[in-house]
């Protein structure tokens, strides 16, 4: 006890009361001020929990999981580039080589329709019966020479279309039309035996009396074959071996 009131036990030095320990380490700061050196969160960032691990890589950090698919050359994951699998035809994909060549029905290119071919033989009638009408007027009056310039014109008819058959596979009407005649199995040429029985019919007409009426009804039995056949190919055509008559 010393004069004046003054006690020492209750306000030591400096204003600590007395027995309480000075603070360790300088002046401690509140709970939640950051200490030397740490940044301060930023604004609208929330920390992150006690124990919640860091996003990966290819993580989105809002909990939804990158798809992987793939890899580099360098063994760093790929996102968003789909991965190639192995053995895989990357044409298929594009649509490369699904359909097949060549025509419906087992065919080598798209059959004509009756009524164009019709059209072909009515072009090649005129362009042979035309010349052969004028001469038949001319030598009328002698029936001798009447029959030599019909045998003589069938020959002339059909090796017209053996000939233009063989060496252009069409004749002047087809190809007018856009037609070709395409040989048994897919040969590029014509041979001309398979021509001339393509064309045998039209030898009928040397027939005496009635050449002209079996070879009508040669072509009328060609029309209706054709129309029933699925590769639009006549009895004259299978008689060849398989000829066909196909758009160009």
């Amino acid at each position: 006890m010393t004069s004046g009131g003054y006690d020492p036990n209750q306000n030591p030095q400096g204003g600590q009361p007395y027995g309480e320990p000075y603070p360790q380490g300088g002046q401690q700061y509140p709970q939640g001020q950051p200490q030397y050196g740490q940044q301060p969160p930023q604004y609208g960032q929330q920390p992150p929990q006690y124990g919640q691990q860091p996003p990966q890589y290819g993580q989105d950090p809002y909990g939804q999981q990158q798809p992987n698919l793939g890899k580099d050359q360098y063994g760093q994951p790929q996102y968003g580039q789909p991965q190639q699998q192995y053995g895989q035809d990357p044409y298929q994909q594009q649509g490369y080589g699904q359909q097949g060549y060549g025509a419906p029905g087992g065919g080598y290119g798209v059959p004509a329709d009756l009524g164009v071919r019709i059209g072909a033989r009515v072009i090649d009638g005129l362009i042979l019966y035309i010349p052969y009408m004028v001469l038949y007027f001319i030598f009328s009056d002698s029936f001798a020479l009447s029959a030599v310039l019909g045998l003589v014109w069938t020959i002339v008819v059909v090796g017209y279309f053996v000939a233009l058959e063989t060496s252009q596979n069409a004749s002047l009407g087809k190809k007018i039309l856009g037609l070709k005649v395409v040989a048994p199995g897919g040969a590029e040429k014509i041979s001309p035996e398979v021509s001339l029985k393509r064309n045998l019919f039209l030898a009928a007409n040397l027939i005496p009396c009635v050449g002209w009426l079996v070879s009508l009804g040669l072509a009328i039995y060609i029309i209706i074959t054709i129309s029933q056949d699925p590769n639009k190919q006549g009895w004259h055509d299978k008689f060849a071996g398989g000829t066909q008559v196909v758009k160009v």
